[in-house]
């Protein structure tokens, strides 16, 4: 809410984006109240036909809320006209279910004129808390004065979290089996809603196999080859509908860090879901015996984790990043933080223990990295309860606060 409320004083055009049920409406709405801002949205059919024909009566009256502009994207150039005539920081906000930024025809309408704000799903802190300053403990990471004696060791449920996912209608629903027909009404709507918003998709039964197999690939090296040879569609489908994916916030393509554009770095992109409760669900794991029984089992963990530092690089997104690495001799960080130039290296682990073992990647990053840019410490995330040194600025820390137990309130 703070960061909308100070982009409102900078830039005559905010957009808030993130995929459908996170809260967008909810939250642009409360400041409609607070501020006494016009609201439109365009879920209504008959303001729905008003943007279509005559865009500029919606802007008549500023400063003005358009909420889910992505059902009618040509309404951007009557925004654009209207700023270029009357430029005031505030003007106009605009929500929306798909990324405007990647949307080829959209793209460059509000170039300069417009902040873009990212709210995904809710991660287990954040919800448990009421509060995203419950991410502190990861900011301190990038602090040179950390203390290894202020990190959290409580226990935490990965698990039933990860099945639980961010999207608040999910998390309120006590039962496995109310969660699973909540998911599919999701999908089922994303399907026939969103996707006819953003693209022609010409098989949605090819589309939702494409999404399955996608989830069961999560946290693991995109292969677009092998899922268009999995979904039984062409490579070039196969593309297009990850891209829709992408732009309708429902997976994160994370890139991998490159040290040296001349080395011999794995140039593949890392597939993760934003949420992780609709990965789970989209790849069959619908009770906590099925997902400990996966061979996969490491890389949910991984997922689970991503909900919390989506959250953290979304509180700072203009400063903020998050990558993966890897070289061609078999050494890879999880994650990769960067905030103003600074870097921490995360290793997810799900054992009780850590030790030297867990250290090799990390090492191997911080010899790649030299001293191109600060690497402010590395860390072992893992699912012990106590937290020490490895090394030198290497750090066993345990990643059970950030799945706390379930609160009923939320912000």
């Amino acid at each position: 809410m703070q960061l909308l409320k100070r982009g409102l004083k900078v830039m005559p055009v905010v957009v808030v984006t993130g995929a459908r049920q996170t809260g967008k409406t909810t939250l642009v709405r409360e400041l409609f109240q607070e501020k006494n801002r016009s609201y439109f949205t365009l879920d209504r059919l008959e303001i729905l036909e008003q943007a279509r024909t005559n865009p500029e009566s919606l802007l008549e009256a500023l400063p003005v809320t358009l909420d889910e502009v992505q059902r009618e994207p040509s309404i951007l150039l009557a925004i654009k006209r209207k700023v270029d005539g009357d430029r005031n920081p505030g003007m106009i906000l605009l929500t929306g279910s798909a990324n405007l930024a990647l949307m080829k025809s959209v793209s460059e309408t509000l170039a300069g004129r417009s902040l873009y704000l990212e709210l995904p799903p809710f991660c287990p802190v954040e919800w448990a808390s009421a509060s995203p300053s419950a991410l502190a403990p990861l900011e301190t990471l990038f602090k040179q004065d950390f203390q290894i004696k202020s990190w959290p060791t409580q226990a935490g449920n990965w698990h039933s979290w990860l099945l639980k996912g961010g999207f608040p209608s999910a998390i309120a629903l006590e039962e496995n089996e109310d969660r699973d027909l909540w998911f599919s009404g999701y999908v089922q709507t994303y399907l026939e809603r969103d996707l006819s918003d953003m693209a022609n998709v010409g098989s949605l039964s090819n589309f939702q196999r494409m999404m399955r197999l996608a989830a069961n690939r999560t946290a693991k090296l995109l292969n677009q080859s092998e899922i268009a040879r999995d979904s039984e569609i062409p490579q070039p489908t196969a593309h297009r509908y990850l891209n829709l994916l992408e732009i309708g916030y429902q997976i994160t393509r994370v890139p991998v860090f490159s040290t040296n554009p001349v080395s011999s770095l794995v140039k593949g992109k890392k597939l993760l879901w934003n949420d992780c409760g609709l990965a789970a669900w989209l790849a069959g794991i619908d009770s906590e015996k099925n997902l400990m029984g996966r061979t996969d089992y490491g890389f949910w963990l991984e997922q689970a984790v991503f909900q919390s530092l989506q959250t953290w690089r979304s509180l700072n997104p203009a400063k903020r990043r998050i990558y993966y690495w890897r070289d061609r001799a078999g050494h890879e960080v999880d994650f990769i933080l960067e905030e103003d130039s600074n870097l921490v290296a995360l290793e997810i682990k799900s054992g009780r223990t850590a030790g030297q073992k867990e250290t090799g990647g990390l090492i191997a990053f911080k010899a790649a990295l030299g001293r191109k840019k600060s690497l402010v410490r590395s860390v072992v995330l893992y699912g012990g309860n106590e937290a020490r040194a490895l090394g030198n600025e290497i750090y066993a820390l345990p990643f059970g606060w950030m799945f706390p137990e379930l609160q009923s309130e939320s912000r």
